[in-house]
Protein backbone atom coordinates (compact mmCIF):
# COMPACT_ATOMS: atom_id res chain seq x y z
CA UNK A 1 0.00 0.00 0.00
CA UNK A 2 1.65 3.14 -1.30
CA UNK A 3 1.87 6.89 0.46
CA UNK A 4 0.97 8.50 -2.81
CA UNK A 5 -2.18 6.57 -2.98
CA UNK A 6 -3.18 6.86 0.40
CA UNK A 7 -2.08 10.40 0.25
CA UNK A 8 -5.46 11.75 -1.74
CA UNK A 9 -7.39 10.52 1.31
CA UNK A 10 -7.94 13.59 3.80
CA UNK A 11 -5.83 13.29 7.08
CA UNK A 12 -9.84 13.45 9.14
CA UNK A 13 -10.35 10.26 6.74
CA UNK A 14 -6.96 8.26 7.74
CA UNK A 15 -7.57 9.25 11.34
CA UNK A 16 -11.26 8.43 11.43
CA UNK A 17 -12.45 4.91 13.21
CA UNK A 18 -13.54 3.14 16.56
CA UNK A 19 -11.86 3.45 19.47
CA UNK A 20 -11.95 1.19 22.72
CA UNK A 21 -10.18 0.43 25.79
CA UNK A 22 -10.36 -2.05 28.78
CA UNK A 23 -8.33 -1.66 31.51
CA UNK A 24 -7.75 -4.25 34.24
CA UNK A 25 -6.55 -3.27 37.64
CA UNK A 26 -6.35 -5.36 41.26
CA UNK A 27 -8.09 -3.93 44.15
CA UNK A 28 -5.51 -3.85 47.02
CA UNK A 29 -5.43 -2.69 50.82
CA UNK A 30 -3.23 0.31 51.92
CA UNK A 31 -0.32 -2.11 53.30
CA UNK A 32 -0.38 -3.47 49.48
CA UNK A 33 -1.89 -6.64 50.11
CA UNK A 34 -4.16 -7.87 47.77
CA UNK A 35 -8.35 -7.02 49.02
CA UNK A 36 -10.03 -9.65 49.30
CA UNK A 37 -13.66 -8.24 49.43
CA UNK A 38 -16.37 -9.10 46.44
CA UNK A 39 -16.53 -7.00 43.44
CA UNK A 40 -18.04 -4.32 44.77
CA UNK A 41 -21.86 -4.05 45.17
CA UNK A 42 -21.98 -0.47 43.87
CA UNK A 43 -21.07 -1.79 39.86
CA UNK A 44 -24.37 -4.25 40.40
CA UNK A 45 -24.17 -7.16 38.51
CA UNK A 46 -20.48 -8.16 36.72
CA UNK A 47 -22.54 -10.07 34.01
CA UNK A 48 -24.95 -7.03 33.11
CA UNK A 49 -22.87 -4.13 33.69
CA UNK A 50 -21.10 -3.62 30.24
CA UNK A 51 -18.64 -0.96 31.06
CA UNK A 52 -17.37 -1.86 35.25
CA UNK A 53 -17.17 -6.07 35.81
CA UNK A 54 -14.51 -8.59 36.87
CA UNK A 55 -11.86 -10.08 34.84
CA UNK A 56 -10.40 -13.57 36.16
CA UNK A 57 -10.83 -12.42 40.08
CA UNK A 58 -12.95 -10.80 42.24
CA UNK A 59 -10.25 -8.21 43.38
CA UNK A 60 -9.86 -7.76 39.98
CA UNK A 61 -11.83 -4.79 38.37
CA UNK A 62 -12.47 -4.35 34.33
CA UNK A 63 -12.87 -1.08 32.84
CA UNK A 64 -14.06 -1.49 29.12
CA UNK A 65 -15.23 1.50 27.40
CA UNK A 66 -17.95 1.65 24.38
CA UNK A 67 -15.91 2.05 21.01
CA UNK A 68 -15.86 5.84 20.24
CA UNK A 69 -14.90 7.60 16.70
CA UNK A 70 -11.93 9.28 18.05
CA UNK A 71 -8.75 7.87 20.13
CA UNK A 72 -9.56 11.33 22.02
CA UNK A 73 -13.06 10.43 23.02
CA UNK A 74 -12.24 7.15 24.37
CA UNK A 75 -9.71 8.33 26.22
CA UNK A 76 -11.24 10.95 27.72
CA UNK A 77 -14.25 8.83 28.48
CA UNK A 78 -11.94 6.05 30.16
CA UNK A 79 -10.21 8.73 32.05
CA UNK A 80 -13.10 9.61 33.29
CA UNK A 81 -14.83 6.10 34.07
CA UNK A 82 -11.31 5.05 35.93
CA UNK A 83 -11.90 8.20 38.18
CA UNK A 84 -15.38 6.88 38.63
CA UNK A 85 -14.18 3.72 39.52
CA UNK A 86 -11.54 4.60 41.59
CA UNK A 87 -13.52 7.22 43.41
CA UNK A 88 -16.32 3.85 44.13
CA UNK A 89 -14.24 1.25 45.71
CA UNK A 90 -14.47 1.45 49.60
CA UNK A 91 -12.26 3.87 50.92
CA UNK A 92 -9.79 1.55 52.78
CA UNK A 93 -8.73 -0.20 48.81
CA UNK A 94 -6.57 1.68 46.08
CA UNK A 95 -6.51 0.18 42.43
CA UNK A 96 -3.39 -1.04 42.07
CA UNK A 97 -1.46 0.80 39.28
CA UNK A 98 0.58 -2.13 38.16
CA UNK A 99 0.68 -4.93 35.71
CA UNK A 100 2.50 -7.15 38.46
CA UNK A 101 0.58 -8.36 41.44
CA UNK A 102 0.58 -6.83 44.77
CA UNK A 103 1.18 -8.80 47.81
CA UNK A 104 -0.40 -12.16 47.21
CA UNK A 105 -2.49 -15.02 49.56
CA UNK A 106 -1.66 -18.31 49.26
CA UNK A 107 -3.61 -19.63 46.31
CA UNK A 108 -6.65 -21.48 48.03
CA UNK A 109 -7.56 -17.72 48.98
CA UNK A 110 -7.04 -16.34 45.80
CA UNK A 111 -10.81 -15.21 44.85
CA UNK A 112 -11.84 -16.19 41.74
CA UNK A 113 -14.66 -14.13 40.54
CA UNK A 114 -18.23 -15.49 40.96
CA UNK A 115 -21.24 -15.04 39.28
CA UNK A 116 -25.37 -16.42 39.54
CA UNK A 117 -26.10 -19.72 37.75
CA UNK A 118 -26.04 -17.52 34.31
CA UNK A 119 -22.62 -17.21 34.77
CA UNK A 120 -21.94 -20.65 35.53
CA UNK A 121 -20.12 -21.30 32.52
CA UNK A 122 -17.63 -17.91 33.13
CA UNK A 123 -16.58 -19.73 36.30
CA UNK A 124 -16.09 -23.05 35.17
CA UNK A 125 -13.79 -21.39 32.30
CA UNK A 126 -11.93 -19.85 35.00
CA UNK A 127 -11.39 -22.83 37.19
CA UNK A 128 -10.06 -24.35 34.47
CA UNK A 129 -7.73 -21.60 33.82
CA UNK A 130 -6.65 -21.74 37.41
CA UNK A 131 -5.89 -25.02 37.25
CA UNK A 132 -3.44 -25.25 33.89
CA UNK A 133 -1.75 -21.65 34.46
CA UNK A 134 -1.98 -21.41 38.67
CA UNK A 135 -4.05 -18.76 39.98
CA UNK A 136 -0.91 -15.96 40.52
CA UNK A 137 -0.05 -15.61 36.35
CA UNK A 138 -4.04 -14.84 36.33
CA UNK A 139 -3.87 -11.70 38.26
CA UNK A 140 -1.02 -9.90 35.48
CA UNK A 141 -3.21 -6.97 34.85
CA UNK A 142 -2.68 -4.50 31.69
CA UNK A 143 -4.61 -2.49 29.07
CA UNK A 144 -5.63 -3.72 25.59
CA UNK A 145 -6.67 -1.26 22.55
CA UNK A 146 -9.19 -1.86 20.39
CA UNK A 147 -8.68 -0.72 16.83
CA UNK A 148 -10.55 -0.33 13.64
CA UNK A 149 -10.60 2.12 10.32
CA UNK A 150 -14.14 3.48 9.25
CA UNK A 151 -15.76 0.83 6.65
CA UNK A 152 -16.11 4.11 4.37
CA UNK A 153 -12.35 4.20 4.37
CA UNK A 154 -12.16 1.05 3.84
CA UNK A 155 -14.39 0.92 1.05
CA UNK A 156 -12.77 3.50 -0.50
CA UNK A 157 -9.32 1.89 -0.14
CA UNK A 158 -10.97 -1.35 -1.92
CA UNK A 159 -11.83 0.28 -5.56
CA UNK A 160 -8.16 1.75 -5.35
CA UNK A 161 -6.16 -0.95 -4.19
CA UNK A 162 -8.16 -4.39 -5.31
CA UNK A 163 -11.34 -3.51 -6.59
CA UNK A 164 -11.45 -7.20 -8.17
CA UNK A 165 -11.87 -8.38 -3.98
CA UNK A 166 -15.10 -8.37 -2.34
CA UNK A 167 -15.26 -5.73 0.95
CA UNK A 168 -14.97 -8.12 3.39
CA UNK A 169 -11.90 -10.17 1.90
CA UNK A 170 -10.35 -6.62 1.58
CA UNK A 171 -11.18 -5.49 4.90
CA UNK A 172 -9.58 -9.16 6.25
CA UNK A 173 -6.22 -8.57 4.10
CA UNK A 174 -5.84 -4.98 5.68
CA UNK A 175 -6.27 -6.50 9.26
CA UNK A 176 -4.14 -9.59 8.57
CA UNK A 177 -1.37 -7.66 7.14
CA UNK A 178 -1.51 -4.97 10.20
CA UNK A 179 -1.50 -7.99 12.66
CA UNK A 180 1.25 -9.52 11.07
CA UNK A 181 3.44 -6.48 10.79
CA UNK A 182 2.29 -5.59 14.55
CA UNK A 183 3.72 -9.09 15.80
CA UNK A 184 6.91 -8.79 13.74
CA UNK A 185 6.99 -4.98 15.69
CA UNK A 186 5.44 -5.45 19.15
CA UNK A 187 8.78 -5.13 21.01
CA UNK A 188 8.85 -1.62 20.22
CA UNK A 189 5.89 -1.18 22.16
CA UNK A 190 6.94 -3.14 24.77
CA UNK A 191 10.04 -1.01 25.20
CA UNK A 192 8.23 2.32 25.16
CA UNK A 193 5.22 1.53 27.00
CA UNK A 194 6.56 -0.98 29.80
CA UNK A 195 6.57 -0.59 33.12
CA UNK A 196 6.48 -3.62 35.12
CA UNK A 197 10.11 -4.49 35.90
CA UNK A 198 9.95 -5.88 39.95
CA UNK A 199 7.20 -8.27 41.75
CA UNK A 200 7.17 -9.19 45.35
CA UNK A 201 8.26 -12.63 46.74
CA UNK A 202 4.53 -14.07 46.99
CA UNK A 203 4.29 -13.75 42.99
CA UNK A 204 6.12 -16.92 40.95
CA UNK A 205 9.12 -18.13 40.96
CA UNK A 206 9.90 -18.29 37.48
CA UNK A 207 9.42 -14.32 37.59
CA UNK A 208 11.51 -13.62 40.88
CA UNK A 209 14.19 -15.32 39.13
CA UNK A 210 14.74 -13.21 36.36
CA UNK A 211 15.33 -10.58 38.86
CA UNK A 212 18.28 -9.31 39.19
CA UNK A 213 17.88 -6.99 42.73
CA UNK A 214 16.47 -6.91 45.80
CA UNK A 215 14.91 -3.96 47.30
CA UNK A 216 15.08 -4.58 50.88
CA UNK A 217 11.46 -5.15 51.73
CA UNK A 218 10.27 -8.20 50.58
CA UNK A 219 10.17 -7.54 46.89
CA UNK A 220 12.77 -7.81 44.00
CA UNK A 221 13.31 -5.83 40.85
CA UNK A 222 15.62 -5.74 37.45
CA UNK A 223 17.30 -3.89 36.04
CA UNK A 224 17.49 -5.12 32.56
CA UNK A 225 13.87 -4.89 30.85
CA UNK A 226 10.99 -3.02 31.28
CA UNK A 227 8.23 -5.16 31.00
CA UNK A 228 7.74 -8.87 32.65
CA UNK A 229 4.51 -8.77 32.05
CA UNK A 230 5.49 -9.30 28.64
CA UNK A 231 8.66 -11.87 29.34
CA UNK A 232 8.98 -15.15 29.54
CA UNK A 233 7.35 -15.46 33.07
CA UNK A 234 3.76 -13.55 31.53
CA UNK A 235 0.67 -15.03 31.48
CA UNK A 236 1.15 -17.35 27.86
CA UNK A 237 0.11 -20.37 26.61
CA UNK A 238 2.14 -23.22 27.50
CA UNK A 239 3.45 -23.90 24.41
CA UNK A 240 4.45 -21.50 21.53
CA UNK A 241 1.17 -21.50 19.13
CA UNK A 242 1.67 -19.86 15.56
CA UNK A 243 -1.10 -19.57 13.72
CA UNK A 244 -1.62 -18.54 9.64
CA UNK A 245 -2.06 -14.93 9.69
CA UNK A 246 -1.88 -15.64 5.68
CA UNK A 247 -5.93 -15.76 5.59
CA UNK A 248 -8.63 -15.99 7.94
CA UNK A 249 -9.66 -19.71 6.69
CA UNK A 250 -6.01 -20.85 7.59
CA UNK A 251 -6.14 -18.58 10.99
CA UNK A 252 -9.64 -20.38 11.55
CA UNK A 253 -7.69 -23.67 10.75
CA UNK A 254 -4.89 -23.81 12.55
CA UNK A 255 -6.80 -22.38 15.79
CA UNK A 256 -9.43 -25.00 15.29
CA UNK A 257 -6.15 -27.69 15.40
CA UNK A 258 -4.92 -26.17 18.70
CA UNK A 259 -8.28 -27.10 20.18
CA UNK A 260 -8.45 -30.45 18.64
CA UNK A 261 -4.72 -30.86 20.13
CA UNK A 262 -5.60 -29.80 23.34
CA UNK A 263 -3.20 -27.15 23.28
CA UNK A 264 -5.58 -24.45 24.36
CA UNK A 265 -9.31 -25.16 25.49
CA UNK A 266 -11.19 -22.65 22.98
CA UNK A 267 -10.14 -20.00 20.38
CA UNK A 268 -10.16 -16.97 23.47
CA UNK A 269 -7.54 -19.05 25.37
CA UNK A 270 -4.75 -18.14 22.21
CA UNK A 271 -3.01 -15.14 23.77
CA UNK A 272 -1.08 -13.22 21.63
CA UNK A 273 -0.34 -9.80 21.43
CA UNK A 274 -3.07 -8.96 18.46
CA UNK A 275 -6.28 -10.51 18.56
CA UNK A 276 -8.39 -10.89 15.38
CA UNK A 277 -12.25 -9.83 16.33
CA UNK A 278 -15.19 -10.78 15.18
CA UNK A 279 -18.84 -9.48 14.72
CA UNK A 280 -19.96 -12.70 17.58
CA UNK A 281 -17.36 -12.94 20.37
CA UNK A 282 -19.65 -16.00 20.81
CA UNK A 283 -18.21 -18.03 18.48
CA UNK A 284 -15.23 -16.83 17.62
CA UNK A 285 -14.05 -18.66 14.45
CA UNK A 286 -17.22 -19.26 12.93
CA UNK A 287 -18.02 -15.52 12.75
CA UNK A 288 -14.69 -14.48 11.57
CA UNK A 289 -15.21 -17.40 8.56
CA UNK A 290 -18.70 -15.84 7.94
CA UNK A 291 -18.16 -12.14 8.27
CA UNK A 292 -14.80 -11.45 8.57
CA UNK A 293 -12.79 -9.40 10.80
CA UNK A 294 -14.64 -6.58 12.52
CA UNK A 295 -11.81 -5.01 14.23
CA UNK A 296 -8.24 -5.77 15.63
CA UNK A 297 -7.46 -5.55 19.36
CA UNK A 298 -4.26 -4.64 20.72
CA UNK A 299 -3.19 -6.59 24.11
CA UNK A 300 0.65 -5.32 24.84
CA UNK A 301 0.58 -2.14 26.96
CA UNK A 302 1.23 -2.24 30.86
CA UNK A 303 -0.48 -0.40 33.14
CA UNK A 304 1.17 3.17 33.35
CA UNK A 305 1.45 4.19 37.16
CA UNK A 306 2.01 8.03 35.97
CA UNK A 307 -1.14 9.14 34.83
CA UNK A 308 -4.54 8.64 37.18
CA UNK A 309 -5.79 6.27 34.65
CA UNK A 310 -3.01 3.94 34.18
CA UNK A 311 -2.74 5.58 30.92
CA UNK A 312 -0.96 8.15 29.12
CA UNK A 313 -2.79 9.87 25.76
CA UNK A 314 0.18 10.69 23.60
CA UNK A 315 0.89 7.01 23.63
CA UNK A 316 -2.49 6.06 22.62
CA UNK A 317 -2.19 8.33 19.66
CA UNK A 318 1.66 6.80 18.97
CA UNK A 319 0.21 3.48 19.15
CA UNK A 320 -2.88 4.76 16.06
CA UNK A 321 0.26 6.17 14.10
CA UNK A 322 1.90 2.93 14.98
CA UNK A 323 -0.71 0.70 13.20
CA UNK A 324 -1.36 2.73 10.05
CA UNK A 325 2.42 2.46 9.67
CA UNK A 326 1.63 -0.99 10.05
CA UNK A 327 -0.73 -1.09 7.17
CA UNK A 328 1.41 0.53 5.02
CA UNK A 329 4.76 -0.95 5.71
CA UNK A 330 5.97 -3.46 3.19
CA UNK A 331 6.77 -7.02 4.33
CA UNK A 332 9.74 -9.44 4.29
CA UNK A 333 9.71 -13.15 2.76
CA UNK A 334 11.18 -14.55 5.72
CA UNK A 335 9.53 -17.62 6.59
CA UNK A 336 10.23 -17.72 10.69
CA UNK A 337 9.13 -14.81 11.22
CA UNK A 338 6.45 -16.11 13.97
CA UNK A 339 9.34 -16.96 16.16
CA UNK A 340 11.76 -14.35 15.34
CA UNK A 341 8.64 -11.93 16.48
CA UNK A 342 8.05 -14.00 19.34
CA UNK A 343 12.07 -13.96 20.82
CA UNK A 344 12.10 -10.41 19.88
CA UNK A 345 9.25 -9.75 22.26
CA UNK A 346 10.88 -11.87 25.63
CA UNK A 347 14.36 -10.25 24.50
CA UNK A 348 12.88 -6.62 24.53
CA UNK A 349 10.78 -7.53 28.00
CA UNK A 350 13.44 -9.23 29.65
CA UNK A 351 16.78 -7.15 28.43
CA UNK A 352 15.94 -4.34 26.42
CA UNK A 353 18.38 -2.06 29.08
CA UNK A 354 21.09 -4.35 28.42
CA UNK A 355 23.20 -2.83 25.67
CA UNK A 356 24.49 -6.26 24.63
CA UNK A 357 21.20 -7.39 23.42
CA UNK A 358 20.50 -7.77 20.03
CA UNK A 359 17.03 -8.29 18.05
CA UNK A 360 16.97 -10.30 15.27
CA UNK A 361 15.70 -9.00 11.97
CA UNK A 362 15.12 -11.61 9.07
CA UNK A 363 17.94 -13.50 10.69
CA UNK A 364 20.34 -11.02 11.08
CA UNK A 365 21.31 -9.49 14.28
CA UNK A 366 20.12 -5.79 15.14
CA UNK A 367 20.35 -3.33 17.88
CA UNK A 368 16.95 -2.32 19.24
CA UNK A 369 18.46 1.67 19.27
CA UNK A 370 19.20 0.71 15.20
CA UNK A 371 16.17 -0.29 14.52
CA UNK A 372 13.74 1.52 16.19
CA UNK A 373 15.23 4.48 14.93
CA UNK A 374 14.23 3.33 11.42
CA UNK A 375 10.98 2.82 12.19
CA UNK A 376 10.15 6.02 13.94
CA UNK A 377 11.84 8.02 11.36
CA UNK A 378 10.02 5.92 8.37
CA UNK A 379 6.62 7.11 10.52
CA UNK A 380 7.89 10.94 10.28
CA UNK A 381 7.89 10.48 6.65
CA UNK A 382 4.70 8.63 6.40
CA UNK A 383 3.35 11.44 9.27
CA UNK A 384 4.66 13.86 6.87
CA UNK A 385 3.49 12.97 3.46
CA UNK A 386 0.21 11.78 4.79
CA UNK A 387 -0.80 15.39 7.15
CA UNK A 388 -1.67 13.37 10.05
CA UNK A 389 0.09 12.95 13.37
CA UNK A 390 2.31 15.59 16.03
CA UNK A 391 5.75 15.35 15.25
CA UNK A 392 6.29 15.79 19.21
CA UNK A 393 4.90 12.75 19.49
CA UNK A 394 7.45 10.95 17.76
CA UNK A 395 10.16 12.87 18.93
CA UNK A 396 9.10 12.39 22.30
CA UNK A 397 9.75 8.30 21.18
CA UNK A 398 12.90 8.84 19.24
CA UNK A 399 13.83 10.03 22.82
CA UNK A 400 13.18 7.10 24.57
CA UNK A 401 14.89 5.07 22.63
CA UNK A 402 18.12 7.27 22.27
CA UNK A 403 17.85 7.59 26.26
CA UNK A 404 16.43 4.90 27.87
CA UNK A 405 16.64 6.64 31.22
CA UNK A 406 13.40 8.33 29.88
CA UNK A 407 11.37 5.27 29.62
CA UNK A 408 8.55 4.76 32.15
CA UNK A 409 10.57 1.47 33.03
CA UNK A 410 13.60 2.96 34.12
CA UNK A 411 11.91 5.58 35.65
CA UNK A 412 10.02 3.45 37.44
CA UNK A 413 12.76 1.49 38.85
CA UNK A 414 14.20 3.99 40.18
CA UNK A 415 10.89 4.72 42.62
CA UNK A 416 11.86 1.06 43.27
CA UNK A 417 14.49 1.67 44.59
CA UNK A 418 14.00 4.61 46.62
CA UNK A 419 10.62 3.16 48.21
CA UNK A 420 10.46 -1.10 47.68
CA UNK A 421 8.30 -2.30 45.14
CA UNK A 422 5.46 -2.08 47.47
CA UNK A 423 5.69 1.42 49.10
CA UNK A 424 5.79 2.86 45.99
CA UNK A 425 3.24 1.43 44.28
CA UNK A 426 0.98 2.06 47.35
CA UNK A 427 2.16 5.69 47.92
CA UNK A 428 0.99 5.93 43.68
CA UNK A 429 -2.16 3.97 43.70
CA UNK A 430 -2.73 6.68 47.27
CA UNK A 431 -2.14 9.42 45.04
CA UNK A 432 -3.97 8.39 42.04
CA UNK A 433 -7.07 7.84 43.95
CA UNK A 434 -7.05 11.42 45.11
CA UNK A 435 -6.20 13.10 42.28
CA UNK A 436 -9.86 10.92 40.72
CA UNK A 437 -11.75 12.41 43.29
CA UNK A 438 -10.83 15.56 42.81
CA UNK A 439 -11.01 15.34 38.96
CA UNK A 440 -14.57 14.24 39.74
CA UNK A 441 -15.10 17.57 41.85
CA UNK A 442 -14.19 20.06 38.56
CA UNK A 443 -16.08 17.90 35.83
CA UNK A 444 -17.69 19.38 33.39
CA UNK A 445 -21.21 19.06 34.08
CA UNK A 446 -22.37 18.81 29.95
CA UNK A 447 -19.72 15.82 29.78
CA UNK A 448 -21.28 14.15 33.13
CA UNK A 449 -24.82 14.09 31.94
CA UNK A 450 -23.38 13.10 28.50
CA UNK A 451 -21.85 9.97 30.42
CA UNK A 452 -25.15 8.91 32.40
CA UNK A 453 -27.71 9.31 29.20
CA UNK A 454 -25.30 7.12 27.42
CA UNK A 455 -24.10 4.65 29.82
CA UNK A 456 -27.31 4.71 31.37
CA UNK A 457 -26.22 3.42 34.49
CA UNK A 458 -27.08 3.94 38.36
CA UNK A 459 -22.85 3.70 39.38
CA UNK A 460 -22.88 6.56 37.69
CA UNK A 461 -25.08 8.99 39.36
CA UNK A 462 -23.99 7.64 42.82
CA UNK A 463 -20.39 8.19 42.23
CA UNK A 464 -19.50 10.77 43.81
CA UNK A 465 -22.04 13.10 43.71
CA UNK A 466 -21.55 13.53 39.50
Amino acid sequence: MDLLRLSRFSPDEILAGSFGIEWESLRAKKNGKLSLTPHPAVFGDKLKNPLVTTDFSESQIEIITPPFRTIDEAFDTFSLLSDLVNASIPDDEYLWFQSIPCILPDDEHIPIAQYSEEGADSHEYRLKLAEKYGLKKQMISGVHFNFSFTDDFLRKLNKIYNPDLSFQEFRNEVYLKIARNYLRHCWLIIYLTGCSVSCHKTFTNDCLELMDGEDGYGSYYSTNGPSFRNASCGYKNLKELYPSYESVDGFVSDVSGFIENGDISGARELYTQVRLKPKDPKDLLNSLKNDGIQYIEIRTLDINPFYKCGLVRHDMHFLQLFLIYMMIKSESDYESWQEEAFLNEENTAERAYDDSMRLIKDGQEVTLKQWAGEIINEMHGMCEVLGIGDPATLNLMLKRVSNPELTYGKRFLELVKKNGFIKANTLISKNNKKTSINSLKNINPNKSDELKKYLNLAFVENCCDV
